[in-house]
């Protein structure tokens, strides 16, 4: 296989051995509401309701704008009827806060951690609606488990799950919403998202209206009673069917694979890093503690005195420097920190990505950083 350089966090990597034969069958130029069009639709829906395993009592539906759409939509449309508490550990759970507090003005209870750290799950009020992220993509930290949640919860779980889904395991029952977007761990072409609701959250659409308007890309409402048929393949907005037809694709490598394979391919990912770490005294995780390390979006941080004598700015040219030599030399693409994290590298690590490119990128790396270190 050709050496794939190719660690964006977001649109990821293309499966293995991808290439545009995979999108012959497409219904380009064809209506999304043609008997092709919703039949593709509809395929994409059940065939992820059945590989992730979503109970059959939950609707899953495709919406516009990303995982960002569908998250906003949930927030937007169930929100209000009980307080709300929201878990922030990265940026875009940062974002989902800023939105609940500034836009809904529902002054939420917001428990936030430092990047690298997790906020305490063991004393959240669950009378309460909870908002958080599986796994913070901007922080490589992940949730260690589900059972901090309860079975007998009164407000509903609000999971944007976009960097978790198809690389880690959900468990259902702790799941009121959950949204991600093909973009992410099945390499999918972006633009599109998913949002799961289980019955719960079903009924509080049907029972609650918010006080505030909803824009149309976020109304699922008909009639006064949910709109079903959003979640048998007929979208709010007009999708792309050559991405339908992407997703499509990388579902039957997907059910090809088996999920319990997907999560597999993306710890040995994990693994090559966690062994290169463990002898590279210049380099460390972002995250804390081995039990919220993601296996996805793979957080680094360097721990040299020389670098951490830099100024800030200093710090961000010296990152970016290196990335773009790698970039340059074909060894990685796009592993510069997000914007708002600590400067460092990320690594996407999810099941799309071959341990083998994942060496080769850190041989590099190693190299490069130690040429650039000795110019401090």
């Amino acid at each position: 296989m050709t050496h794939n350089p190719n660690f964006s966090s977001g649109p990821c990597s293309k499966r293995p051995e991808w290439n545009l034969a995979a999108l012959n069958d497409s219904a380009i130029g064809r209506s999304h509401r043609s008997a092709l069009g919703k039949e593709k639709l509809k395929k994409a829906i059940t065939e992820s309701k059945e590989i992730l395993g979503v109970p059959d009592t939950y609707l899953l539906g495709i919406m516009p704008g990303s995982d960002t759409g569908a998250f906003e939509a949930a927030l937007w449309s169930l929100l209000g009827p009980k307080g709300v508490t929201v878990l922030v550990w990265e940026s875009f759970s940062e974002g989902w806060a800023t939105d609940v507090a500034k836009q809904l003005k529902l002054n939420p209870t917001i428990r936030r951690a430092d990047y690298g750290k997790i906020p305490d799950l063991t004393t959240i009020d669950w009378s309460d609606d909870v908002v958080f992220v599986a796994n913070g993509t901007t922080s490589g930290v992940k949730l260690p488990h589900w059972d901090w949640i309860p079975d007998d919860r009164e407000g509903l779980t609000l999971c944007d799950g976009t960097s978790a889904v198809f690389a880690m395991p959900v468990d259902w029952t702790k799941i009121d919403v959950l949204t991600y977007s093909w973009q992410k761990c099945l390499g999918g072409e972006a633009a599109h998202g998913i949002l799961i609701l289980s019955p719960r959250a079903a009924e509080r659409i049907e029972s609650y209206d918010p006080p505030w308007p909803l824009p149309k890309i976020f109304r699922m409402k008909k009639s006064g009673k949910l709109n079903r048929a959003i979640f048998e393949g007929d979208t709010i907005n007009t999708p792309s069917m050559l991405c339908v037809e992407d997703y499509l694709d990388a579902l039957a490598w997907a059910r090809k694979n088996g999920l319990a394979n997907l999560f597999e391919r993306s710890r040995a990912n994990l693994a090559v890093i966690e062994e290169w770490t463990a002898r590279t005294d210049w380099i460390d995780f972002l995250a804390e503690s081995k039990n919220i390390r993601s296996n996805t979006s793979v957080c680094l941080k360097i721990v040299n005195e020389k670098f951490e004598a830099l100024s800030d700015d200093n710090k961000l040219k010296f990152i970016k420097d290196i990335s773009a030599v790698m970039s340059r030399e074909e060894l990685a693409h796009d592993i510069s920190s997000y914007k708002d994290a600590p400067p460092g590298f990320r690594f996407w690590c999810g099941p799309t990505i071959e341990p083998r490119a994942i060496s080769r990128a850190l041989e590099g790396l190693e190299k490069i950083y130690c040429d650039k270190i000795r110019t401090l």
